[in-house]
C-alpha cells in the first residue's frame, strides 16, 4: 500500500508539472482576469458580473497579445510582447517549484536554488510557446504563387 501511495504521489507531481508547463503561457491572462474580476466584485458587480468581467478581460488579454504578435513587424517589439507574457510565467514557475521544493528538502538554500531552476525552465517553456504562436503567423506568408 505504501508503494501505491508513492507511485500516486509521483504521478500527481508529474501531472502538476505537465499542467504548469502547458498553462504557463496563460499566466498573464489569468492574472489580468483575476484582478479584473476582483475589481468588478469590489465595485458591486456581484459574483456573476465579476466572473464575466474576469473571463472577458483574460480573453481580451490573450487575444490582443496574439494579434500584436501577428501584426507587429520589428523583432524587438515581438520580443518585448513575448517577455510581457513570459514574466508572469516565470513568477508562477518559481512559486510552484518552491512549493514542491519546500516539501522535499529542509535546506532553504537548496529550495531557492531549485525554485530558480524551475522558474527558468517554465520561462523557457513559455517563451517557446509564445515564439511558436508568433512563428505560426508567418507560415505561408510572402510565398510566390503561380
Amino acid at each position: 500500500m505504501i508503494i501505491l501511495g508513492i507511485l500516486l504521489c509521483i504521478a500527481a507531481i508529474g501531472i502538476l508539472c505537465w499542467l504548469l508547463f502547458t498553462l504557463a503561457i496563460v499566466a498573464l491572462p489569468l492574472f489580468v482576469g483575476v484582478n479584473a474580476s476582483t475589481w468588478a466584485f469590489n465595485t458591486g458587480a456581484g459574483w456573476f458580473g465579476a466572473i464575466l468581467v474576469g473571463i472577458l478581460a483574460a480573453g481580451l488579454t490573450l487575444g490582443v497579445g496574439q494579434i500584436l504578435l501577428g501584426v507587429v513587424r520589428p523583432m524587438w517589439a515581438k520580443l518585448a510582447i513575448a517577455m510581457v507574457f513570459v514574466a508572469p510565467a516565470i513568477v508562477a514557475g518559481y512559486h510552484a517549484t518552491h512549493g514542491i521544493a519546500k516539501h522535499m528538502m529542509p535546506s532553504e538554500t537548496w529550495q531557492i536554488v531549485f525554485s530558480v531552476i524551475g522558474a527558468i525552465a517554465v520561462g523557457v517553456a513559455a517563451f517557446l510557446r509564445v515564439a511558436g504562436m508568433a512563428a505560426a503567423d508567418y507560415s505561408g506568408r510572402d510565398m510566390v504563387q503561380a
